[in-house]
């Protein structure tokens, strides 16, 4: 056991392992959200086995690696609705831009509502895009890196949680609108959400999530500048 403790497969295995019951739980209980409960065995069993976060994180890194290609392979349902897409460009800009500009006021909002530090104000604001762009707007802008990270990881769950629900009750069925406001509120948890929901959707979703991301960090242009 000590032995396969310390193999690069027991991070692997575990990972796996806990994504496939997190899915068969989710079968059953539809608003957990599989990221969710997966994460949260994770760090139950890492917990029970005191084993060093640092080293499962090494562990993992083959999953890491291949969030990239990942990514990139979105661009396909993307390429497969473009003349969609095409016919609705109006919609997709205002909806991102609107979805980007409310991310960070709300952002702000909470902070100054909870009388939270400068330093939080500044890790928070970038929470609606995905993690490595707002590090890097954190960085940038003089927050703390790993707290863009939490906030960022929290926004997603919760906007895959959450967010179809709040959907479907404020009436919304349009598969596009649903995933413009996926995508702009919980950027890769939003856009695994949507693709669920339909393949449009999550070209959609896929599609803000990447303009948000464009279009949040040239917001913080201008901001870099007033909160420096």
């Amino acid at each position: 056991m000590i032995v396969f403790l310390h193999d690069p497969l027991f991070g692997l295995t575990l990972t796996v392992g806990a994504y496939a019951i997190a899915r068969g739980i989710h079968s059953r209980i539809r608003w957990l959200h599989p990221i969710l409960s997966s994460s949260a065995i994770i760090l139950i069993v890492l917990a029970l086995l005191r084993f060093p976060i640092a080293e499962f994180q090494g562990e993992v890194g083959l999953l890491t690696t291949l969030l990239g290609p990942a990514t990139v392979a979105l661009g396909v349902p993307i390429y497969k609705h473009r003349r969609l897409i095409r016919e609705r460009v109006a919609s997709v800009l205002i909806s991102v831009l609107a979805g980007s500009v409310t991310g960070i006021c709300s952002a702000g909002a909470l902070v100054l509502l909870t009388r939270g530090s400068h330093e939080v104000l500044l890790s928070i604001l970038p929470k609606s895009v995905s993690s490595p762009i707002g590090i890097e707007i954190s960085r940038s802008l003089g927050g703390t890196p790993e707290l863009s990270v939490m906030f960022s990881v929290v926004t997603g769950v919760l906007g895959g949680v959450l967010g179809p629900a709040f959907l479907y009750r404020s009436g919304l069925r349009d598969p596009v609108s649903f995933g413009l406001a996926m995508g702009s509120a919980a950027h890769g948890f939003g856009t695994a959400r949507s693709l669920q929901e339909s393949e449009t959707a999550g070209s959609f979703s896929a599609l803000a999530m990447g303009l948000s991301g464009i279009t949040t960090s040239l917001l913080f242009i201008p901001l870099y500048f007033w909160l420096g």
